[in-house]
């Protein structure tokens, strides 16, 4: 029997955005959108009467002092539910706080879809696994690519390789994990040695948990350096 669909909300300001998204995700095998609003003081009674498994949140609905309240009543409310955050807003210092709090993915609206539903199905995991995209910025020339305040540029795929490192699987493990091949996961090893001046798999491990693009004691878990992570 397959499991019971995952029951979304969507909560964004914008109506077409909202009303897109909602057609496209109604069509997605695994999800049904039971509920949608564009206003902030219809999104907690509307949580309340369709109990969903997941908000897909435009943060920007609510002002900034209010924004972690928000958040918290429904990560911690009657009923509780996971927070996927949707937004416009570039800015890493929010998306630290927000992750702090608990949410379950911070997705900047220049993402593709496919990188929304695969967020999605990841509410699944019964494991930690927080998906974090922000648009990449350019590295100033000649700056030095361990510098703490800028960092290298890992991409999603990287860093889902690195967290899979990080629990100590071997490189066969990772590719069955991920539906890729061996190559390819030396490929992104190799790639991810190369960004973080790494000389093996715990030296990059290491330096990136020092970084914060993972911790290493939640292997699904993608938490973003305090200035990008690459899309």
């Amino acid at each position: 029997m397959p499991p019971a669909p995952i029951r979304v909300v969507i909560a964004d300001e914008q109506s077409l955005l909202r009303e897109s998204l909602c057609a496209l995700l109604d069509t997605e095998p695994g999800v049904e959108v039971v509920g949608q609003t564009g206003r902030t003081a219809e999104l907690l009674p509307l949580v309340t009467r369709t109990r969903p498994d997941l908000v897909v949140l435009d943060i920007h609905m609510t002002t900034a002092d209010n924004r972690e309240a928000l958040v918290n009543r429904l990560l911690h409310g009657i009923p509780a539910c996971h927070v996927l955050v949707l937004s416009m807003l570039d800015q890493p210092r929010l998306v630290q706080s927000l992750l702090d709090l608990g949410i379950h993915g911070y997705l900047h609206k220049s993402i593709g879809y496919n990188a929304l539903i695969d967020a999605v199905h990841a509410q699944r995991e019964t494991r930690a696994y927080r998906t974090v995209t922000l648009p990449l910025h350019p590295r100033p020339p000649h700056t030095n690519r361990t510098d703490p305040t800028t960092g290298p540029d890992l991409s999603a795929r990287e860093i889902e390789v690195l967290s899979h490192a990080a629990a100590a699987l071997s490189n066969r493990q990772i590719a069955a994990r991920l539906g890729i091949t061996e190559g390819t996961v030396k490929r992104h090893l190799s790639n991810i040695f190369d960004k973080l001046d790494a000389v093996s798999r715990l030296d990059a491990v290491n330096k990136a948990a020092h970084m914060r693009f993972i911790h290493p004691d939640h292997t699904h878990t993608h938490t973003p350096h305090p200035l990008r992570i690459a899309t």
